[in-house]
């Protein structure tokens, strides 16, 4: 068991906020409502990442995915964002994919986080760690990813002892801790207190995403759902406003509703939930895609109703 770290007060909270990739119903991506999407999540102060889960990185091919990275470059004329080395679909050489990807996100004005892939995951722990730190090592800055089964096969939650060597990577600045599991997340937290304070633990955990009040920050798909929520329940926690705990009570209703089983279905929810907020056109969902069913619009419905009420 994890020793639980202490909560700490009036935290200025690092959000970073993964943008659902929105569909026409043709099935082509819908870049205007995409464009949509990020501005309200740079606008509210929140940084927006892309190519991840929540933007379908598993379902598109290759040439979807820089083109997306390329519309990002362009809308964020400079503003800072995050995108998904994702390789798990590429032939050839593992080190070379990675290092191609997150140097193109790099020169494309992007921090890379390191999608987990099969190859990967098939290393000996040693070989693992010499993939990271000769990708980190060639990138001026970079952010790691543990994944929980339960998002995509491939994904790996790492055992503490490679953990602690993982996180002195000096161009590691953070990772994504997508286990959905406090103690796990608890763990992670104890360490990074000890061996180095300045690191980034960026929970993913959408089932607990009162983890900021431990010391975490975060990067979630749950906020891709209302980042102004996000953004000021963030500000209410570090100006010590009570306000804090029921706004971060509503948007965790709506992650327990969202995030069920089958887990990667959260996306359809979200899709729907941003079409009844009119930041996108449609809640068409790629082929391949888990759905939910057309009765959860309902539920939807009335948490955006409150959620409307405690942000105006």
């Amino acid at each position: 068991m994890a020793t639980i770290p202490s909560v700490i007060t009036h935290r200025s909270i690092v959000g970073i906020s993964a943008v659902l990739l929105p569909f026409h119903a043709d099935g082509e991506i819908d870049f205007d409502s995409y464009s949509n999407g990020l501005e309200r999540t740079w606008t509210c102060g929140l940084t927006p990442a892309v190519n991840m889960d929540t933007g379908f990185a598993n379902l598109l091919s290759r040439a979807q995915r820089h083109q997306v990275l390329s519309f990002v470059q362009a809308q964020a004329a400079g503003r800072p964002f995050v995108a998904g080395t994702f390789v798990q679909d590429l032939p050839g050489d593992l080190l070379a994919n990675y290092l191609e990807e997150s140097g193109r996100i790099e020169a494309a004005g992007g921090v890379p986080i390191l999608f987990q892939s099969t190859g990967l995951s098939q290393l000996d722990a040693p070989k693992r760690m010499a993939i990271y730190e000769k990708v980190c090592s060639e990138r001026k800055e970079v952010i790691g990813f543990e994944l929980g089964k339960m998002f995509v096969p491939f994904g790996e939650i790492y055992d503490l002892g490679f953990f602690t060597e993982w996180i002195q990577i000096p161009t590691l600045t953070g990772i994504k801790h997508s286990s959905l599991s406090r103690d796990l997340e608890w763990q992670r937290l104890d360490i990074r207190n000890r061996v180095r304070p300045d690191f980034k633990i960026y929970t993913g955990n959408d089932l607990a995403i009162d983890m900021v009040q431990w010391g975490s920050d975060y990067l979630l798909g749950l906020s891709a759902f209302y980042p102004e929520a996000f953004a000021l329940r963030d500000r209410f926690w570090l100006e010590g406003d009570r306000r804090f705990y029921e706004i971060n009570d509503w948007l965790q209703y709506l992650g327990f509703l969202a995030f069920r089983n089958p887990v990667p279905a959260y996306k359809h929810n979200c899709a729907m939930f941003l079409q009844m907020r009119g930041v996108i056109a449609s809640d068409t969902q790629p082929k391949g895609a888990a759905l939910r069913p057309d009765s959860d619009r309902d539920l939807l419905r009335g948490i955006l109703q409150r959620l409307d009420e405690l942000v105006s």
